[in-house]
């Protein structure tokens, strides 16, 4: 939870400071320590984590360069409009892709890593589409606000809501005590 909220804390912080740029540098620096920490840590790299920041900072250095917050504010739209293609692409194949990304930390019968997969598509289009309002609606203060404010809670809430479905769809782990 924390490698979630810190970088936006970072964003809003550094952007009230000084400008989007500052907060968007500011988040990617604090996301780069804390997957350097969980290394450190859990001895491995968090391969979707680390490609994640290695394009929001790909998209700052551009921002940076160019003098252009549209490089940081359409960030979201490109990576919520990709998973939810991604989803929604193999929910129609009849794959759970979903399970690719959390298969590790949960085990879920097939029909509900489906279902998972299906309402998590349609999340991040819809979060896409908002992403695609806002930044065009909005100054980069406003876009900042909705983007700590608006999509992360909403997101933390949507997450929430999958709860149910999840524990109803675990598989028990098997008993590995000896009976004999």
């Amino acid at each position: 939870m924390a490698a979630e909220i810190a970088p936006l804390a970072a964003l809003f912080i550094g952007n009230a400071m000084a400008d989007i740029f500052v907060g968007a540098l500011a988040a990617v620096a604090c996301a780069a320590l804390i997957i350097l920490y969980n290394r450190i840590i859990e001895r491995r790299w968090a391969a979707f984590a680390l490609f994640s920041v290695l394009v929001s900072a790909i998209f700052t250095a551009a921002a940076m360069l160019f003098g252009d917050s549209l490089f940081i504010k359409i960030q979201p739209s490109l990576f919520n409009g990709l998973f939810c293609l991604i989803l929604l692409g193999g929910w129609l194949r009849g794959h759970a892709v979903m399970k690719l990304f959390f298969g590790a930390q949960f085990s879920l019968n097939p029909e509900t890593w489906r279902l998972l997969s299906l309402r998590w598509g349609l999340f991040f289009g819809f979060l896409a589409l908002a992403n695609e309002g806002a930044w065009r609606m909005l100054d980069d203060d406003g876009w900042v606000w909705f983007k700590v404010f608006f999509a992360a809670p909403l997101t933390g809430l949507f997450m929430l809501a999958q709860l149910p479905a999840t524990l109803r769809g675990r598989i028990a782990a098997p008993d590995k005590t000896n009976t004999d």
